[in-house]
Parts: structure tokens; sequence; C-alpha cells
């Protein structure tokens, strides 16, 4: 954990019905905003100094939701990866705590891995009895307006969930376009974009039954789950439980507007009152 002063902080609790920013502390490269809400939940947004993350960065941030508390955790745009000309890296790290019948939902807009650019980040959600995760993990190939795919030099990925702390997730992805062929069916062929959502909490929680429908509902249509020939849909969706209270979803798509659909759809289910109570893709889009 090193080092205290090294780590942004956010913390949010619940006081009178109201999700309240009670702890923000930025350290950089990272900057802290904190849009208000009409409803009672809290919204945070990471964003940084330089427009994005330069080669050497690292961002440290450390979440805690209290009890009945709130949040929304998202980016104020693409977080784009510059290249690295000696081989340094660029990485973030979050260390997070949600407490009993705390809600938290984490939107980021896409990882955009610019050419030569090198990424790593691990993260570590840790879940009390109650509590409920909605977590986002989504990347770009590149610039791929500019028609930049797969050019970075290395992507890796770790994400751990612990639930009452007995760990019940943990995902690693690793790419370096050079060592693999990215155009291959095996990994994205004409796919350039990549989203993970997580949904972790008590299966008998009418919240997370919400939030599972509409993970639910993306998933694409066959009468034997994927289609046979993936390479003729510009977005491909894919439900796993990984266990009881573990929903993942798995999307490619073709381009940030292939995938878009599926934020637009839990924006609208976040809205609920059960949940985050405000319509947050409004606010941003």
């Amino acid at each position: 954990m090193s080092d205290s002063s090294l780590w942004s902080e956010v913390e949010v609790t619940a006081v009178r019905g109201q999700s309240v920013l009670t702890v923000r502390r930025n350290v950089q490269p990272l900057k802290l905003l904190s849009p208000r809400t009409a409803a009672g939940s809290c919204h945070v947004v990471l964003s940084s100094y330089g427009g994005g993350l330069l080669a050497g960065d690292v961002i440290r941030l450390r979440v805690a939701v209290q009890p009945g508390a709130r949040l929304l955790l998202s980016t104020q745009a693409n977080t784009r990866v510059y290249r690295s000309d000696d081989g340094a890296v660029a990485e973030q790290l979050t260390e997070a705590h949600v407490a009993a019948g705390a809600l938290a939902v984490v939107l980021p807009d896409p990882i955009v891995l610019q050419a030569q650019s090198r990424y790593r980040q691990h993260q570590h959600w840790h879940l009390a009895a109650g509590a409920l995760l909605l977590l986002a993990d989504w990347f770009h190939s590149g610039r791929i307006d500019s028609g930049e795919q797969f050019a970075f030099t290395g992507y890796e990925s770790e994400l751990r969930i612990s639930q009452e702390e007995r760990l019940t997730v943990l995902d690693r992805f690793a790419f370096r376009p050079e060592e693999h062929i990215a155009t291959s069916p095996a990994h994205f062929r004409q796919h350039q974009t990549s989203l993970a959502v997580y949904l972790a909490g008590s299966p008998h929680d009418a919240r997370y039954q919400q939030l599972a429908a509409v993970l639910q509902a993306q998933q694409t249509q066959t009468r034997a789950g994927l289609p046979v020939d993936v390479s003729a849909h510009d977005c491909v969706v894919a439900l796993t439980q990984a266990r009881p209270g573990v929903l993942l979803l798995r999307a490619l798509g073709t381009s940030r507007t292939a995938l878009q659909p599926i934020y637009d759809q839990l924006y609208q289910a976040l809205a609920s009152t059960e949940l985050l109570a405000f319509a947050a893709g409004l606010r941003k889009y």
C-alpha cells in the first residue's frame, strides 16, 4: 500500500438520506471533480491535468463507500495513454471498500491506447455483506477514428473483487500486439474495442436483480448463444454467471458507437430511485 501521501482518496458517507463526499484528496496527475446531483447519490469524476496519462505516470486511488451510501465513479472523457519511448509504463491502481447496503457504480469512458503506449491497471474492490458493485472496464485498440489499431506496445489489467473477505473474482488480461495477432479469430478479428461489465452483490437484492435484467437483455440473441460467424456483427455480447452473486458481461465492438447502447441501457436503469436516482448519461452526453 506504500506511502499514504502518494494516494488520492475518495470517501462517501450517507448523511440524512444524502450521499455526501466527506473526503476528497487529489494527487497529481489525477484530478477529482464532484458535480452536484439533484438526487441523494454522489458523483465523482476522474480527470487529469494533462488530458491523459504520460509514460511513467502512476495514479493511486483509494475509495471508501460507507454504509448505505451511493457513489457513481466516472471519467471526464476517454483516458488517453500516450506513447512510451523509454519503456516506462503508465499505471493506475485502485483499492476500494464498499460497506453494507452501499452501492458503487464505476462507468468510465474507454482507455485509448495510443501508438507505442504501455499501460497497466490493478483494481481490488472489497464488498461487505449487502454491498452492491457495478463496474465496467473498457478499452480501445487506439485512436480508432484516425485508423490507429493495435499499435500500442502493451496492456495489462487485473481486477479482484472480494465479497465478505472472500476473493470471488480474479480477472487478468494482458495483450502485446507484437506477440499476439490482434486480427486472429481467437483474439479480436475486426473488432477494435472491448468492454467488460461486472455485477457483484447478493442475488436476493432487488437492486442486483434490476441490473442483472439489464445485462441479460444485452446478450447477443441466437439459439446457441453467440452467433456462428461473429465477424458479421459490429457488436458481440456474451453474459456469464461466474458464480452466485457475480455476473460478467463481455462485449466486442467495431467502434464506440457499437458498444455505447450498453452504457445507455445501464444509465437508464440506474436513474431509478432504488439505485442512483439521477440520469447520469444525460448530463454527460
